[in-house]
């Protein structure tokens, strides 16, 4: 089975998403940052190469806090949600995108759960469970 990994960065009360380019099976929907784990890979690996790769910035793995399998084009993924630290906000000095249109930093209400990807849906419930009884 593949594995993938969502970056959890949670900041000042807030979650960082950003908005996929419109292009392919989940273009043009919000998500939690992330992506494939290659082979040879670890997920703290896959963590700092996806942030680099995708908004230039320099990521550090923490706990893994929710996981959950999901289908996708007939084949079987599981998904790690970790919490992750950034030092940059991207707000004074802008991420430079290579896979998304924009970015935003939510309240946990503000998720856009009627645009955001299926495979971060499933594991929404839990990663604002552990936000609540973590504050």
């Amino acid at each position: 089975m593949s594995s993938s990994v969502a970056c959890i960065i949670y900041n000042k009360g807030k979650l960082f998403i950003a908005h996929r380019n419109p292009v392919g099976d989940m273009g043009d929907r919000w998500e939690f940052p992330g992506g494939k784990v290659e082979d040879g890979e670890s997920d703290e690996t896959t963590i700092e190469r996806e942030m680099k790769e995708e908004f230039g910035v320099t990521a550090v793995p923490g706990k893994k806090i929710a996981n959950a399998s999901f289908c996708h084009k007939d084949k079987e993924f599981f998904l790690n949600a970790y919490l992750v630290n950034i030092l940059e906000d991207g707000i004074d000095v802008p991420f430079v995108l290579s896979e998304h249109t924009e970015y935003k930093w939510v309240l946990p209400e503000e998720i856009p759960v009627d645009n955001f990807v299926d495979s971060d849906l499933k594991i929404l419930p839990s990663v604002l469970k552990y936000l609540e009884n973590n504050k």
